[in-house]
């Protein structure tokens, strides 16, 4: 009962947001930015250790633009992800673009399930949109670790079934994936890997920002077990509250000692982050395990 009634306060509270026009929802996002940034400092020292990590040459002046440019997509997010509860197909369209859905189409038609990699960066709650863009797979999954509370985790995963899409736990991945491709269902599902490893996985490790950095094999195991395609998306954002997403090969190095597509998804990302690395999650203690 307690959880429902706080499943009802928080759908009571965002709700009506969802409802106000997206230029008024975009100055709530601003001062929630000035919030983050001025006000708290969330986070500020990890954020901080972070850039500085992986920036070294840069000068204090712009590691200050990139973590004000990180407040303010941190800012959009919230906005953005409250936005899906009540925004148009016609909306979403207009403001998330894709290229190379088609591949996604061809590996689905092949009977080869399509894993997808992504990171943090950008909003990634509104990539699902990307299944507007392709039309094969019978499947569209994503794996999301559930939350602790248990009322805003029902809230998330209804704004995150926006588009028609599965939500599949982390620890039920391996067996959702191998019955799937057992029943020969056409599935495409997205990890996004670039979190922390578990320390039960933390003898994986790459470069990554210039870091010596753990990682999680967990969606390339997985793959092997049903012959997965693997593709790699690609976030830009052109403009505030715009999105243009593409679809990329993942070509792995053939001499790469392990996890080859894991390896070259991370440097495709790294190579994604360095563009704007303000658009990346730098917020979280992602080289807390060396």
């Amino acid at each position: 009962m307690r959880d429902k009634l706080k499943y009802l306060l928080y759908r009571g509270i965002f709700t009506p947001l969802s409802w106000l026009p997206t230029p008024m929802l975009y100055g709530l996002g601003d001062g929630i930015r000035l919030l983050l940034d001025k006000g708290l400092g969330y986070r500020r020292k990890v954020i901080r250790e972070n850039l500085r990590n992986s920036f070294p040459d840069i000068s204090d002046e712009e590691l200050r633009r990139i973590e004000r440019d990180f407040y303010g997509q941190l800012a959009d997010n919230v906005v953005e992800t409250v936005k899906l509860l009540n925004m148009s197909d016609e909306e979403i369209d207009r403001r998330v673009t894709v290229d190379g859905g088609e591949l996604v189409d061809k590996y689905a038609s092949e009977g080869r399930p399509v894993v997808i990699y992504l990171g943090h960066y950008g909003n990634w709650e509104w990539v699902p949109a990307i299944v507007r863009h392709f039309s094969v797979p019978e499947i569209n999954a994503q794996v999301y670790k559930p939350m602790h509370d248990k009322a805003f985790d029902r809230l998330m995963l209804k704004i995150r079934s926006r588009f028609r899409q599965t939500s599949v736990g982390q620890k039920e991945v391996f067996r959702k994936m191998l019955g799937w491709a057992r029943d020969k269902k056409p599935f495409v599902i997205g990890f996004i890997a670039d979190h922390r490893a578990n320390s039960d996985v933390a003898h994986h490790h790459t470069e990554f920002l210039g870091q010596t950095t753990t990682f999680n094999p967990g969606g390339e195991e997985i793959g092997r077990r049903v012959n997965a395609a693997y593709l790699y998306l690609d976030i830009e954002k052109p403009e505030r509250g715009h999105y243009h997403l593409t679809f990329k090969e993942i070509e792995p190095d053939p001499d790469s000692p392990d996890y080859p597509y894991t390896r070259r998804y991370l440097e495709m990302l790294e190579e994604t982050i360095r563009r704007r690395p303000g658009l990346w999650l730098w917020s979280h203690r992602r080289w807390l395990y060396k």
